[in-house]
């Protein structure tokens, strides 16, 4: 998509450029005294920004300089903060930065391709929606499990896991139609992130615990973002709304008797 003259980066250069000193800011940030790690992770974010816009410099227009960088902003944040939940162990930390390197670097390809997508046809927009739709689903179940690690009051869990969700859905929902009008794809966040909000809500009424709200939640997410894009894509049809709600029946079941058997204790 690009080529090397005159001693200019390439795009993928740059990504992988992006990819590493992002790993490198995850690695200091872990090292940092507790309580300087929050605002650590706010200047993070602001670096995962600018320099998933350096790398994109040429081909963010409009809308794409907001919509098209928040999953490459929100997922190193959603990293770097469950990885204050692993263990110690230098293998456990060693093995999670050389993943999250992969998966930036990947994740900056499927930006830079919905940024290509929103100017000209281009063929690899369907393998880019795949990439960035599990890495919706992985972000916000990280962050979502961050969320209710805090055990804070239930109407502040619902707050959280709304504006968490919101941004991550509009992506998404946009990621199927990559057009310079987005008005319509954040009614579409909105509704999610609402529906969202109140399962979240809902679960801290439960005595259940964190690792199994954030997989009930993540679920939801896969299945009303899976709904949308089927939706905007005008394939959602009887069996696709079986075969996802379904799907949300079974992990609905596991997590009920899971929950049963811990109050049954």
């Amino acid at each position: 998509m690009s080529g090397r003259s005159n001693g200019v980066l390439t795009k993928r250069r740059k990504f992988l450029l992006v990819a590493l000193l992002l790993s490198l800011g995850l690695l200091i940030v872990q090292r940092l005294p507790v309580e300087s790690r929050y605002s650590a992770i706010a200047f993070f974010a602001l670096a995962a920004y600018l320099l998933t816009a350096w790398s994109l410099l040429k081909d963010l227009h409009g809308i794409n300089w907001l919509i098209n960088l928040i999953l490459p902003t929100f997922y190193p944040v959603s990293v770097a903060l469950f990885y204050f939940l692993l263990p110690q162990a230098a293998s456990t930390r060693t093995v999670v930065v050389l993943l999250f390197a992969i998966s930036m670097y990947g994740l900056l390809l499927t930006a830079n391709i919905f940024a290509v997508a929103s100017i000209r046809t281009i063929q690899l927009l369907r393998a880019a929606r795949v990439v960035g739709f599990l890495l919706s689903i992985v972000t916000s179940a990280f962050i979502f499990h961050v969320i209710f690690s805090l055990r804070v009051a239930g109407w502040l869990v619902g707050i959280l896991v709304f504006g968490v969700s919101l941004p991550i859905l509009w992506q998404g929902a946009w990621s199927y139609v990559v057009s310079s009008s987005v008005k319509r794809e954040f009614y579409y966040g909105l509704v999610g992130a609402v529906v969202m909000g109140e399962l979240a809500l809902a679960l801290s009424f439960w005595l259940i615990g964190v690792p199994l709200a954030s997989v009930v939640l993540a679920m939801g997410m896969y299945v009303i973002l899976g709904l949308f894009q089927h939706d905007l894509e005008g394939r959602l049809f009887n069996r696709t709304i079986q075969e996802y709600l379904g799907f949300a029946g079974i992990v609905f079941v596991v997590v009920t008797t899971a929950v049963i058997f811990r109050w049954a204790r």
